[in-house]
């Protein structure tokens, strides 16, 4: 399974917005996008400005880094996007939120989305009972995610369970702290996605 394996604060870097990337490292000083350079030389390089298909490229990256996704598998995500009813922009920021992996980090299971989707792919996830390890799956109204029995003995569970009271749910799903599960009540409206994409950007990209 093809993966990003360099250095994540550089991809935040390169966007100039915070992806997220390291979970609860991104909102402290550390962050590479607000930490002050110690060093000297000039603090930023100018950079040219981008055509339009330079907007739309770098709309299209900042999303992929977003979820974690490399290109074949975004663009397959787009093409199922735009043959789906309604709006594709909708639709495809739909197929991205009901990834499990992100599901998993929506509901607090995981610090990030990097770690969200290696618990599923360990097998610390259960989808309706059922162990699923495929980061992918599209989860659908009603199922339920809970934690596997070998999940519930790593390392840092504790520290989850306790993340859990503070976390922030999105309204299409549902958390029930105490025993740790998590139900889909709905299916994401654009709304829902609170994060900074302008997806007609992403649909102009791939329709050139």
């Amino acid at each position: 399974m093809a993966r990003y394996r360099d250095a994540v604060c550089r991809l935040c870097r390169r966007e100039r917005v915070k992806l997220m990337l390291k979970g609860e490292r991104c909102l402290t000083a550390k962050c590479p996008i607000i930490k002050k350079r110690d060093v000297p030389g000039p603090q930023s390089r100018k950079r040219k400005q981008l055509s339009e298909h330079g907007v739309q490229l770098r709309e299209k990256q900042k999303v992929k880094r977003f979820y974690g996704i490399l290109e074949k598998q975004f663009r397959l995500y787009y093409h199922e996007a735009t043959r789906l009813k309604g709006v594709a922009g909708d639709n495809l920021l739909r197929l991205l939120e009901i990834r499990l992996d992100n599901v998993v980090y929506r509901l607090g299971f995981g610090k990030s989305r990097a770690q969200a989707r290696q618990f599923v792919s360990h097998g610390h996830i259960a989808v309706n009972g059922r162990k699923l390890t495929i980061p992918s799956y599209k989860v659908k109204v009603g199922d339920e995610i809970t934690l596997t029995e070998q999940g519930k003995n790593i390392g840092n569970v504790k520290e989850i369970a306790e993340a859990l009271k503070n976390e922030y749910i999105p309204e299409w799903l549902d958390l029930d702290v105490s025993n740790k599960k998590g139900k889909v009540v709905s299916l994401p409206l654009r709304e829902h996605v609170e994060y900074p994409i302008n997806e007609q950007l992403i649909i102009e990209h791939y329709s050139r």
